[in-house]
């Protein structure tokens, strides 16, 4: 086994999955040594012959997708390749996507030294020398050629973060995205720098968000020695129903995931003997919320005791609730800010995340997002209209509410996955506190 694998899966603390993961690129580095101009016919071959489910790379490079289910650490394995294809084949350049602003922002703090889920942590060669994190707000002030041209500065790692849903707004009509024009700090547009790389990895986040979109036929053009590809889902949705990826080369389920701990475990909660016929929408509606709210309320004690009990943190736990639409979403807010829902004592611990809020308010919105974990939040029901699907990872989601039908599989997978991460890492043995 290779040593560099077995030094960076213990150093990072590696799960199974994450390290099989790495355990097959370094095989495949091994058949097709990642380098510029191979041939991607005879690569496609060394790959297909070892590992059968990579029946076409999909793009105009060598690309693999590991399909790893929500919970189990993507971004954990994004620092691991990383480092792994920087030690054990030297290479220096990195160009990671982002599906939207949500993940963008949250890599960029991921890949940061001093921060708590700081990817690279353990790794010595980059704790005296932490790679360069170039992004969409900072690659036109020179940075990365700057750094590339001083003597000495040659094996330092640039890591390029961009959010492909900007890169997509910006071709619109045929236009060129702004990384490929002009910079007068290198003479050349940055795109055209980093098509000249001949070390250029590609790592695509949730890559089955943007697959077929506008940006990603511009990043073809950069012509990377490999990609690399990490999702839930590897499927993009149409009329005909979920299109399966053909290059995944390892697929680690939310089944496998579950039957092995690694996330909560879902539940669905109904009531007995009860028949839907007697109501209205509406009262069905707010029947759901009440068994929802008693629910969470439960759950809140079960986990504050179980804290008390074993000297661990209070986790703070909080319902989850899908709305139909931005006017759905707002009725839903007035309804539980009432003084006849639960004697009003949600007033204050209620959110609305959707399009709806500009300015100060979206600010504020964010803000209570992010907090959301901390004990000392208020906030525990959150409203949601179709913006939570990814990139939002929290640990402490414990009762979903979905108030609208969900028909496309991608999105019924996501939204259970924003609430299968645990609090503590791993399952405690106590249902309540590991149950979804």
């Amino acid at each position: 086994m290779n040593r560099h694998v077995n030094a960076i899966a213990g150093r990072l603390s590696l799960r199974p999955p994450q390290r099989h993961s790495l355990e097959i690129l370094d095989r495949v580095t091994e058949i097709v040594p990642p380098k510029k101009g191979a041939y991607l016919s005879a690569a496609l071959d060394a790959i297909k012959s070892e590992f059968p489910t990579v029946t076409d790379f999909e793009r105009e490079f060598p690309s693999l997708c590991f399909a790893l289910a929500t919970g189990v650490g993507k971004t954990r394995l994004m620092g691991a390749f990383i480092s792994y294809l920087h030690l054990a084949h030297g290479i220096n350049h990195f160009f990671v996507l982002a599906p939207n602003l949500t993940i963008y922002n949250k890599l960029i703090t991921d890949f940061m030294p001093n921060t708590p889920k700081y990817v690279f942590t353990g790794i010595a060669e980059f704790a005296t020398e932490p790679p360069t994190i170039i992004t969409g707000d900072n690659y036109e002030s020179g940075v990365a050629a700057r750094l590339t041209s001083l003597p000495g500065f040659g094996q330092e790692v640039h890591i390029n973060i961009f959010n492909i849903s900007k890169i997509n707004s910006e071709v619109r009509g045929g236009k060129a995205p702004r990384i490929k024009r002009l910079s007068e700090y290198i003479g050349q547009s940055y795109f055209e720098y980093l098509a000249g790389l001949d070390d250029l990895v590609l790592l695509m986040d949730e890559s089955h968000r943007y697959r077929a979109s506008a940006g990603v036929r511009a990043i073809n053009e950069l012509k990377p020695v490999l990609g690399l590809e990490l999702t839930a889902t590897p499927f993009v949705e149409s009329t005909q129903g979920p299109v399966p990826f053909k290059n995944v080369i390892y697929d680690y389920s939310l089944a496998k995931a579950m039957a092995d701990g690694f996330v909560k475990e879902p539940a669905v909660v109904t009531q007995k003997n009860f028949n839907p016929s007697q109501f209205n929408a509406a009262q069905l509606e707010q029947i759901k919320l009440e068994d929802g709210v008693r629910l969470h309320e439960n759950t809140k004690v079960e986990l504050e005791t179980y804290a008390r009990q074993t000297g661990q943190r209070v986790v703070k736990p909080f319902m989850l609730i899908i709305a139909r639409e931005t006017t759905h979403a707002g009725q839903l807010m007035q309804l539980i800010q009432s003084p006849q829902f639960f004697e009003g004592r949600y007033k204050n611990k209620v959110i609305q995340v959707d399009s709806s809020k500009t300015g100060a308010e979206e600010d504020e919105m964010v803000q209570r997002l992010l907090a959301v974990e901390s004990p000392d939040e208020a906030t525990e029901i959150v409203i949601h209209v179709n913006m939570l699907k990814e990139g939002w990872d929290v640990t402490n989601l414990y009762t979903i509410v979905p108030l609208r039908a969900a028909n496309a599989r991608t999105l019924i997978e996501q939204s259970i996955g924003r609430g299968l991460r645990l609090p503590y890492g791993k399952r405690t043995g106590v249902s309540t506190v590991d149950r979804l």
